[in-house]
């Protein structure tokens, strides 16, 4: 390679905001030739799945598979089996950003300039979902810089046809399907359309408490105490209570059908996720 070849690269999480950005770098930069990639970890929703093989049938490019040589029960070792938390998010290091590193580090140290398209929207605060101190890789965001919101995103992937991903029926974030970000309800929800990945993530949290790890998937509160019947209908009706204060206080958009009920970010808040899982 030589110094004027550049590369260009677009990570899909399964999520709403890196499949509209996919759509949009297609639609408005066919020029570009973009290389699209997914880290799997090997927990993801089914639905992620079903999502980025219709994705790509969209984008008419094969979406790269980053497959970690090393999986999560590999690294749940290598941490002493303490869950990974907000406050250590070891899954992302070494799951999502050592495999996009180790994909790209050979153009990079080839002296080829990667220019890096990450999808926060013009709506949120700058979060840098990767960070290096190669000058090579540049970091680029084109919904911050084109002024692309929520609600772009969304009307993005309706024209396109695609819509949105099937979870956001009942979750908010794509990623593992033990995602430590998710809301008490999501966990709730969990349990009730994927059981199998719900006892897979209390067989995980069992192990870790019982070899000492200070953290549980939702903080605070295990899941066997979570999915008590008395707690369920306690985090449910939360749940409803919260949806009703949201929509007292929506002004809604009649132009806009999927604003007429809010989504899990609009009840809880913007999830501070990490970029390279859920955006």
């Amino acid at each position: 390679m030589n110094n004027e070849q550049e590369r260009h690269v677009l990570g899909l999480s399964g999520g709403r905001d890196s499949a509209a950005l996919a759509v949009y770098m297609r639609q408005h930069h066919p020029e570009l030739d973009i290389e699209y990639f997914f880290t799997d970890t090997g927990k993801e929703l089914p639905e992620v799945y079903e999502f980025l093989g219709r994705l790509e049938g969209f984008l008419g490019k094969t979406i790269h598979k980053l497959n970690p040589d090393r999986d999560f029960d590999f690294w749940l070792k290598q941490y002493k089996n303490y869950l990974p938390s907000p406050q250590s998010r070891w899954c992302t290091r070494q799951l999502k950003l050592r495999p996009f590193e180790q994909w790209i580090r050979p153009s990079i140290e080839d002296d080829c300039m990667v220019y890096s398209y990450v999808a926060i929207r013009s709506d949120e605060e700058y979060r840098e979902g990767y960070r290096s101190k190669k000058d090579r890789l540049k970091i680029v965001l084109p919904f911050k810089d084109n002024g692309i919101d929520k609600p772009g995103v969304i009307d993005i992937l309706e024209a396109s046809g695609l819509g949105l991903p099937r979870y956001y029926e009942w979750r908010s974030r794509s990623g593992c399907t033990f995602c430590f970000f998710q809301q008490k309800i999501e966990w709730v929800r969990l349990k009730e359309r994927h059981p199998e990945a719900f006892e897979e993530a209390r067989s995980y949290e069992k192990d870790a408490v019982a070899n000492g790890s200070p953290f549980t998937w939702s903080q605070g509160e295990s899941l066997d105490d979570l999915t008590k019947p008395e707690r369920i209908k306690q985090i449910k009706e939360d749940h409803s209570k919260r949806i009703q204060r949201v929509k007292a206080k929506w002004q809604q958009n009649p132009l806009r059908e999927s604003e007429h009920e809010p989504d899990i970010d609009t009840i809880y808040g913007e999830s501070k996720g990490c970029l390279a899982c859920h955006k």
